[in-house]
């Protein structure tokens, strides 16, 4: 009896440990200073949610609406992998959508899921349809105050495309001295970000490195392999600082350890 009893309260411990580490969703808060950030922009703030992988958070995503409520933001990055090729679910990461568009501007780009699954013009015109900006290599000025800086995507190269392409399309006509946000799925081409001394990155793809060892960092990312370089948090070379997310859904693996579910806000400051 006390044998059983043991297995019984390991399976609920388990259970209970893998809950929390898939559903328990964190807001990671960093600071982004540059002289380039224009005095008008001083505190604005960016909340970043990638890799959604159509996991739910609440009845109709009110938890997750919630948090990105609670997070007060001026825009919001959706840095692909809004749906899951393997499940495919869009109404059900629209409806997360559909909350994040009462709160800020939303600003899209794709991930390697939306090109797998072969439905990025259904998924672009569901999402402009809602009042998303959509980035398809392209860039749009943000002005405050009379002064601006420039938001630019790339979509995911597993669409054929090489990257250097996509992103000198993007930002053909950004002049060179405004402060420039990218949303890019992608942190392993970070070589490519700061060749072309992009200013700050936003990126996901990695899901925190799905395990993530204490005192060591993830163990296995899409594009990186094991004990991938980029996984979370912010990572600078020369001018270009990149802001990988960990992300809130899972695709190939169904769970995260020690890994929490993520959004991440990044806050402007003028130097």
């Amino acid at each position: 009896m006390k044998k059983l009893l043991k297995i019984i309260l390991l399976i609920v411990g388990v259970y209970v440990f893998l809950y929390v580490n898939n559903h328990w969703i964190v807001i990671t808060e960093r600071t982004y200073e540059s002289e380039k950030i224009p005095k008008s922009f001083e505190g604005f703030r960016i909340t970043q949610v990638s890799d959604l992988h159509d996991a739910l958070f609440g009845e109709n995503q009110k938890k997750l609406i919630e948090k990105v409520r609670n997070t007060k933001p001026d825009a919001i990055f959706i840095t692909g992998d809004l749906i899951d090729s393997n499940r495919y679910d869009l109404e059900q990461s629209l409806t997360a959508v559909r909350g994040f568009v009462e709160i800020a501007d939303v600003y899209y780009v794709i991930g390697n899921h939306e090109v797998a699954i072969n439905q990025v013009d259904e998924i672009y015109d569901a999402l402009q349809k809602l009042g998303v900006h959509i980035l398809p290599n392209a860039a749009v000025l943000l002005e405050r105050g009379g002064e601006k800086i420039a938001v630019a995507g790339i979509e995911d190269p597993l669409n054929g495309a090489d990257t250097q392409i996509m992103l000198n399309t993007a930002m053909a006509h950004v002049p060179k001295e405004f402060f420039t946000a990218l949303l890019a799925h992608r942190p392993e081409k970070f070589d490519i970000y700061t060749k072309n001394e992009i200013d700050l990155v936003f990126a996901g793809h990695a899901h925190g490195g799905q395990i993530r060892i204490p005192l060591v960092g993830g163990l296995i990312a899409p594009g990186q392999g094991f004990f991938p370089e980029y996984t979370a948090g912010f990572y600078e070379e020369n001018q270009t600082t990149m802001n990988v997310n960990r992300g809130l859904g899972n695709s190939g693996a169904p769970f995260r350890i020690f890994n929490f579910p993520e959004i991440v806000v990044v806050e402007l400051k003028a130097k």
